[in-house]
């Protein structure tokens, strides 16, 4: 994943293994390396950088370690380092590994857990057990589903073949299928499409509807009648593109917002991180043509909401 920062003359560039990231320093006025780091990452306090240097965990391009007084080359540098967290809080539930081959590892993740290191989890993170579990370095994920989601998540094991499965998705040939818990809608006729315009909301970190012409689409089914309850109803949803919180998004657009969820249709001061009220959204089955052999796969979570 590249993301150039608004701003400032670096690019980062997050590492295969998921382990050390790269970061592109940009030539400046900083003494040395130390001093740019600080400069460039204004969180990160210079007593952090000098314990990572100090257990090996700043490196330069060659993979040497970086000293507290190496000098800032004139033309800029590559910077190795290791994301950390002080403090990490520990995501007391257990992932499984339902499939493992050459190629692709199919896991169930549990409610509350990231996909890939992101904010304050590092090694609290689907990718990072998995790597450890497997002893699998190249594991990068295919797709991501949101951290208060649950169920399977395919990760490509092999970098030869990896292109050729990440296609599937841009390509939009994976057929995906979640269940969820929300309110009944009776006035409503199913099988529904949904069709509409997502983009950034407010606060950052939620999405919403907007006019314009759609980029995004669910189709909504309700399940077998007698999974149908006075309060809630069990729904099948199809996501056939995959924006951010797409699906939340959507039925609470509807006026069925997903159960216990705590951004949508509002924000609410409710805990995102309590265990009592996961999410109910599950991503339940997937299916797809594997690219190499040409055979129908199916994997199916073995998780309930």
């Amino acid at each position: 994943m590249r993301t150039t920062l608004t701003g400032m003359s670096l690019t980062t560039i997050y590492a295969r293994d998921a382990d050390a990231s790269t970061v592109h320093l940009p030539a400046g006025p900083w003494p040395t390396v130390l001093d740019s780091l600080c400069a460039t990452f204004t969180s990160i306090p210079r007593e952090q950088w000098l314990d990572r240097m100090a257990r090996g965990r700043v490196l330069d391009a060659r993979g040497v370690a970086i000293t507290p007084t190496m000098s800032h080359p004139s033309m800029g540098l590559r910077v190795h380092y290791y994301r950390e967290v002080v403090d990490e809080t520990s995501i007391p539930f257990a992932e499984n590994v339902l499939h493992v081959d050459e190629h692709l590892v199919v896991a169930d993740k549990p409610h509350f857990l990231p996909v890939i290191p992101s904010g304050g989890f590092v090694e609290q993170t689907l990718l990072r057990r998995l790597m450890r579990r497997l002893d699998n370095p190249d594991l990068v994920p295919l797709h991501r589903i949101d951290r208060a989601t649950a169920g399977l998540v395919l990760f490509s094991a092999n970098r030869t073949s990896r292109s050729a499965y990440q296609a599937l998705f841009q390509q939009q040939r994976i057929e995906k299928r979640y269940e969820a818990l929300a309110p009944p809608l009776p006035e409503q006729a199913f099988p529904l499409t949904r069709r509409t315009r997502l983009v950034r909301g407010e606060p950052f970190f939620r999405t919403q509807e907007v006019d314009g012409e759609p980029n995004s689409e669910t189709r909504i089914e309700v399940m077998a009648a007698v999974e149908r309850g006075d309060e809630s109803w069990r729904y099948a949803l199809y996501p056939i593109t995959g924006k951010k919180h797409q699906l939340r998004v959507h039925m609470a657009a509807l006026g069925a917002p997903i159960l216990n969820d705590p951004w949508y249709p509002v924000l609410t001061e409710r805990d995102i991180d309590d265990y009592q009220r996961p999410l109910k959204l599950l991503a339940k089955t997937l299916a797809f043509v594997d690219p190499l052999s040409g055979e129908r796969r199916e994997f199916e979570s073995r998780l309930r909401l």
